[in-house]
C-alpha cells in the first residue's frame, strides 16, 4: 500500500528523515535507508537543510525509489524561482516521486553561505497551489502541459509557536489548498502539543508530530536555542543528570512517541545523524 493510501486508513504512520551527503558518496545514506525502509512508511529526504549545500533531494529520492522505498521529497521556497520550482515538480513526477513536502527553508544565516541571496519567489501557500495547478494540466503562465503530474502534497506546522492560534490559522490555509499530510516541528512537550492537536483535530489532514533524539547534552543545548523548539526543564534535567546521556535521549524519544500515540495518527522521527537507532527507538516506544 502506498503512503498516500495509508494516510486514509487508521494505520499509525511512521516517517523518518535522512540528510543527503555533502558530496557524491551515498554508501552510508543507502545503508541507513535500508534500515529505515523496514520500520517506516516513508523516508523524507531533506532539501539543503540548515541552508547547507548537499546532494540534491530529487537525486537521492530517485536512488531510494529505485530500491523500492517510499520517499517524501522535501522542496523549499528558499533557493528557486517559480520557473525552477515548476520544472523540479515535473521532473520529480517523471521520476516517479509523488510525495512532496513543501516548506520555506532555513535562512542562509543558519548555514555556511551567510551572504547568499534568498529567492522566496513563491511562499509555501503559493507553492502548494502551484502543484495543484500543474495537476490540472497547465502551468502558472496558463500554458497547457503535455502530460500532467499527480502529487501527494504535505506541509509543515509548528505546534510550539506562539500565538498558537496564528499557527493554526496558517495550517488551516494550507489544508484549504489541498494538502494531504503535515509534519510538525519537533515535539518534546506532549502537553503543549495536545493543545495544538485539540485545535487542529477537525482538519481533514493527517498530522504527524515530529520527534527528535537528544543524543547528548551538547546537542540538547544546540536544539533548545533553535527558533520554535521547546524542551521542558524536566527533560533537560534528565539529560543533565544521566550517566549515559545518549541512552537517556533514546529513552526520552521513545517515551514521547508512546505518549503521542494515545491521540496522534503517527510520528515523524528526526534522528539527525543516528538514523540507525530508529528501529530501537520504535521498539522501545512499543508502537509496532
Amino acid at each position: 500500500m502506498k503512503f498516500k493510501e495509508k494516510l486514509k486508513t487508521d494505520k499509525f504512520i511512521i516517517t523518518a528523515e535522512l540528510f543527503p551527503p555533502k558530496g557524491t558518496n551515498v554508501d552510508v545514506l543507502l545503508q541507513k535507508a535500508d534500515i529505515l525502509a523496514k520500520v517506516t512508511d516513508a523516508i523524507n529526504v531533506t532539501d539543503n537543510q540548515r541552508a547547507s549545500m548537499r546532494l540534491g533531494s530529487i537525486a537521492v529520492c530517485k536512488l531510494l525509489h529505485d530500491k523500492g522505498y517510499e520517499t517524501i521529497l522535501q522542496m523549499t521556497c528558499r533557493d528557486r524561482n517559480r520557473i525552477a520550482l515548476q520544472s523540479d515538480l515535473l521532473s520529480a513526477s517523471v521520476l516517479g516521486l509523488e510525495n512532496i513536502l513543501f516548506l520555506s527553508g532555513d535562512h542562509p544565516s543558519a548555514g555556511e553561505y551567510i551572504g547568499t541571496k534568498t529567492v522566496y519567489d513563491l511562499d509555501v501557500i503559493q507553492l502548494i497551489k502551484t502543484a495543484k495547478i500543474l495537476e490540472t494540466g497547465i502551468d502558472l503562465a496558463g500554458k497547457k502541459l503535455n502530460g500532467s503530474p499527480k502529487f501527494c502534497v504535505g506541509a509543515v506546522a509548528n505546534p510550539n509557536s506562539t500565538p498558537l492560534d496564528l499557527q493554526v490559522l496558517m495550517l488551516e490555509k494550507k489544508v484549504a489548498c489541498g494538502i494531504s499530510f503535515v509534519q510538525t516541528q519537533t515535539v518534546f512537550d506532549v502537553e503543549q502539543y495536545f493543545e495544538f492537536y485539540q485545535k487542529t483535530k477537525h482538519l481533514p489532514v493527517t498530522i504527524l508530530p515530529g520527534v527528535t533524539v537528544i543524543k547528548s547534552v551538547k546537542f540538547m543545548n544546540f536544539l533548545k536555542n533553535l527558533p520554535g523548539v521547546n524542551i521542558p526543564q524536566k527533560i533537560q534535567d534528565r539529560m543533565m543528570s544521566s550517566k549515559d546521556s545518549f541512552k537517556e535521549g533514546i529513552k526520552i524519544c521513545a517515551e514521547t512517541i508512546k505518549e503521542l500515540k494515545k491521540f496522534s495518527k503517527g510520528v515523524h522521527i528526526m534522528a539527525i545523524g543516528i538514523e540507525e537507532y530508529i528501529p530501537e527507538i520504535i521498539k522501545q516506544s512499543e508502537i509496532i
